[in-house]
């Protein structure tokens, strides 16, 4: 899973020099008039993109903000819609497609009023300025003064989307109490911090400015921490204690807002991009847990274990063989193993990211609540690394024989390979290099779990069930999040599904079904995606047989950027056609 930064979740969606021209001149203009109101509405994301003014900057959440972006989209959809057909290029028609698509998306966000959401279980508003302090480097007194001018605006960044949580706990579109008590235990800590040690400073105790510029900015943003800063945090701690809290939603599904029946349909379309039904998915995913079990059967055998399946899953998670006995230690091995992965990459590759990554652990005061591990994307025009971030709080929750599995997906040939090729693909317009398409990017980080059995990267039975392991637990994310947002599940009946058939700690099960709970939908695309993509490498090997390329074959899914999965299909089929001509 990658870790995105606008507004809720973070977006690193970054911007290679140069912007492909459209050779048509309406939607060369109409290209350029999206890329203009992405960087004024979300200059989160265009300070990723290089664009320096908008390192001083955060977004407008406030309701009027909303009106305004909403204008601005109706206005490009017009525009996008007056474009005659006839004349455009197979490639412009597509870029066009692709873009009416996304403006469609992003009106609808805009018309359930997402906002009224600002926060998850692990992330939101509150740990924003976490990852910018992380992802911004301030290198000059340009970049000082652009942190500082963000940490001025710190308080009516809080201030608006706090009223903007207000305004859903009125409505009663509030997230339930077990995601507002853990938020509420996040923001506590935030409120309590030594400012003198923040980490909010970490970038400007890091920059090379002269001793005397560094240390008036360090005293000015400290200044800011103590006073403004702290001031906003504690609002929010007390807004969560007196106001949410006391009216969070007392039960789990999305159906039971206002709406949300309709609201979860939509989320359900958007991170599948299919037509599925709820139960359309429901079902695949008992079928696809029923035919990986079955796998993980047999793969137990080999290990020479001799009781049932269950005793070999508490063994699994108790035996202290599978377990680090450091932070250090589980840091290293994560290092090793993504060092093994680059080894293998050229033979399944044609075209590889010049953009490094690195691997360190997610942040001490966030990891009680936080996945196993994510990626956070880098900038190749700020000079950042992606980075694979591995949880390294409770260990005995994270077994090594997991570890190649979740490396593979969030490391490489997983997000960072896909992310970082699709942030080099100058070729393409702008808004399909930062394109965010759950069921691709997701669909592929599970893919490339599936593609460590064909690197060598499992070495022991062990590692071969916890791939297998980690399957099924998108697997029962499929059974899991339409059982809790669409029949109504309790976390108990939800949570069957992984303890019953994979080696998840109850730690990580209990982490993951929070994580399902506060962000409806977005865990359907993972297993969905994946499913689709071995299906087309299938169609693809048996229709070229010994003219199959796997580097080719991958060139062609990463190389046009994230897709929704039926465009994805007709490229693939489109280039299994050319293949068979060569």
């Amino acid at each position: 899973m990658r870790y995105r930064l606008i507004a809720v979740a973070a977006a690193c969606l970054c911007l290679m020099s140069g912007q492909a021209a459209a050779a048509n001149p309406a939607l060369e203009s109409l290209f350029a008039q999206y890329r203009a109101y992405r960087i004024e509405a979300n200059p989160i994301e265009a300070g990723n993109l290089g664009v320096q003014e908008a390192l001083s900057r955060l977004p407008d959440v406030s309701p009027g903000g909303q009106i305004a972006q909403e204008a601005v989209l109706v206005r490009l959809q017009q525009l996008a819609g007056a474009i005659p057909a006839q004349g455009l290029t197979p490639e412009e028609a597509l870029d066009l497609r692709l873009l009416s698509l996304r403006l469609a998306e992003e009106r609808a966000s805009i018309r359930f009023d997402e906002a009224r959401l600002p926060f998850l279980n692990d992330s939101g508003f509150h740990t924003v300025f976490e990852y910018l302090a992380q992802g911004n480097p301030i290198r000059n007194a340009k970049d000082s003064q652009a942190w500082l001018a963000r940490l001025s605006g710190f308080s009516t960044y809080y201030a608006r989307n706090i009223a903007n949580a207000r305004r859903g706990v009125k409505a009663g579109f509030v997230q339930p109490k077990l995601v507002a008590q853990r938020v509420l235990d996040v923001a506590r800590l935030q409120a309590a911090r030594d400012p003198a040690s923040d980490p909010l400073l970490d970038s400007l105790r890091e920059a090379p400015l002269p001793p005397a510029e560094k240390a008036q900015a360090l005293a000015e943003a400290e200044r800011l921490l103590r006073g403004p800063i702290r001031e906003a945090r504690i609002s929010f701690v007390r807004f969560l204690e007196a106001e949410y809290l006391p009216k969070a939603k007392p039960t789990l599904a999305a159906k039971d807002w206002p709406g949300g029946a309709e609201y979860y349909r939509w989320l359900v379309r958007r991170y599948t991009t299919t037509e599925l039904s709820p139960d359309a998915i429901h079902a695949l995913g008992l079928s696809e847990v029923a035919r990986i079990r079955a796998r993980m059967q047999d793969v137990m055998l080999t290990t020479g274990f001799s009781g049932s399946f269950a005793q070999f899953l508490a063994f699994l998670r108790t035996d202290p063989q599978f377990y680090a006995q450091s932070r250090e230690s589980l840091l290293e091995h994560a290092a090793e193993i993504s060092k093994r992965a680059d080894g293998q990459l050229p033979g399944l590759f044609g075209r590889l990211p010049r953009l490094s990554y690195g691997v360190r652990a997610v942040p001490l005061e966030i990891e009680e609540g936080y996945t196993t591990g994510r990626y956070q994307e880098g900038s190749p025009d700020l000079g950042v690394a992606g980075f694979y971030l591995v949880n390294t709080g409770n260990l005995p929750a994270r077994p090594l024989y997991e570890l190649p599995a979740l490396t593979l997906h969030e490391a490489v040939p997983g997000h960072h390979l896909q992310i970082a090729l699709t942030q080099e693909l100058a070729e393409l317009p702008w808004h399909r290099r930062t394109a965010d398409v759950t069921a691709f990017i997701e669909g592929w980080g599970l893919y490339s779990e599936y593609l460590g059995e064909e690197m060598g990267m499992y070495r022991t039975p062990y590692e071969v069930f916890g791939r297998l392991s980690y399957e099924m637990w998108r697997a029962c994310r499929l059974v899991a999040d339409t059982g809790i947002h669409w029949k109504g599940w309790g976390l108990e009946q939800a949570g069957r599904c992984f303890r019953e058939n994979s080696a998840l700690s109850e730690h990580n099960i209990k982490t993951e079904l929070e994580r399902y709970v506060a962000w409806p939908g977005q865990a359907l695309g993972y297993k969905i995606g994946e499913i689709r993509l071995r299906e087309l490498r299938a169609q693809a090997q048996a229709a070229l047989g010994p003219k199959f390329d796997v580097r080719r074959f991958h060139d062609c899914v990463l190389l046009a950027g994230p897709l929704p999965l039926d465009v994805l299909s007709q490229r693939v089929g489109a280039w299994i056609a050319a293949e068979q001509k060569r």
